[in-house]
């Protein structure tokens, strides 16, 4: 079988959500499954590190497809042209995106909605290709995944598809993100909370992510409960974040948050494992691949009562409406107070994490690739 995999999303030292999730599935199928052909489309000179096994065939297919002209112009013109020679049997797309123009089977993966039920998080351009296009690459596709149930139905409401073309393929977390010993969560306390507890935001500076809010509830917990405790983020700067950072110069609690900007994955691995609690009260997410990256990490969690996060985090996190910062600071005072919910949360987190890895992934998706192939036969 001949498959060819869209891959513009890995770019070396710059991974984020959808490039790991090519990465560490695409990593594992094209090792397990040798006897089959791989082609990875890239946009742009790749990085050698991203072939992954000798039955890899890199090609690069120009220009860039980085904004709405480029999108239509690389999906409609130029990916159908590379592919004529290759003739593969299927095309995974898993941005969200497909070729409206060619006759190849394509699953498509498509992680969320979030343009629709939060447009104003979005950039005009890219809300007018989402709006526009959507619902042609859910017909056109042969197949969809997308990574929870709560996506799923999500889709299946918005768009009136059939539930038997939809697989859930769930997200994961890498395997670095476990817990370290004291001495190891004391270093990483000095190099970077000045030797403090710390509570940790994690996820791209972007309004959808909700850092306002959160530094809100940093406040209320450090009013209601004086202690020196840390906040520290990470991640970089991605959209519309000038308003959060004006409003940082002037915030009460301002040296107790440590911005440390993109944090390369090893390094954030620790700094989780060193957290006092993880914050992530974004207002909409397909996954939410932090709840389990804290819960494998032996770290609490809390994040938002929305979209698919209490599906992803289960029994084992505390819950916050995104919308109030005061509940999520309460939430935060919670975890301060009672060691005995803290410890029990901890133990469930490691149980809840166990459901999802990237293994597991990998064959939900090689399933969804098969179903996909067999359909078109």
């Amino acid at each position: 079988m001949k498959i060819a995999v869209n891959t513009i999303f890995l770019q070396k030292n710059n991974l984020e959500g959808y490039g790991y999730f090519v990465q560490e599935i695409f990593k594992r199928l094209t090792k397990q499954y040798p006897e089959h052909e791989f082609y990875f489309l890239f946009d742009r000179e790749y990085d050698k590190e991203f072939i992954f096994s000798s039955n890899i065939t890199p090609i690069i297919i120009s220009p860039e497809a980085r904004h709405a002209l480029s999108f239509k112009f690389w999906y409609d013109v130029k990916l159908p042209l590379a592919l004529r020679s290759v003739k593969p049997d299927i095309i995974i797309q898993p941005y969200g995106f497909c070729s409206l123009t060619t006759n190849i089977p394509q699953l498509l993966v498509l992680h969320d909605l979030a343009f629709i039920h939060y447009p104003q998080f979005i950039s005009k351009q890219h809300l007018y290709y989402y709006k526009t296009f959507t619902a042609k690459f859910l017909e056109k596709a042969s197949r969809i995944a997308t990574v929870s149930e709560f996506s799923k139905e999500d889709i299946i409401q918005q768009y009136q598809i059939d539930e038997s073309k939809i697989d859930v393929v769930y997200s994961a977390a890498k395997n670095i993100f476990q817990p370290i010993d004291v001495h190891h969560q004391q270093k990483i306390k000095e190099q970077y909370a000045d030797g403090k507890d710390f509570f940790l935001f994690t996820g791209g500076i972007h309004p959808r992510k909700n850092l306002l809010n959160t530094l809100k509830a940093f406040s209320s917990f450090k009013k209601w409960q004086q202690s020196n405790m840390k906040l520290l983020v990470a991640g970089r700067l991605a959209w519309k974040y000038d308003d959060v950072l004006e409003k940082l110069k002037n915030f009460k609690y301002r040296d107790d948050v440590v911005m440390l900007d993109y944090v390369e994955e090893e390094i954030l691995a620790k700094i989780t494992a060193s957290a006092y609690a993880v914050l992530y009260p974004s207002y909409w997410e397909g996954f939410g691949v932090p709840i389990i990256e804290a819960m494998q990490s032996g770290v609490p969690i809390i994040t938002s009562n929305v979209s698919s996060m209490p599906e992803i985090g289960g029994a084992a996190a505390l819950y916050a409406d995104p919308n109030e910062s005061e509940t999520i600071g309460r939430e935060m005072l919670i975890l301060y107070k009672n060691e005995i919910v803290r410890n029990s949360l901890i133990a469930q987190g490691k149980k809840q994490a166990s459901k999802f890895s990237w293994d597991k992934t990998s064959a939900l998706m090689w399933q969804s690739i098969l179903k996909s192939v067999e359909q078109q036969k």
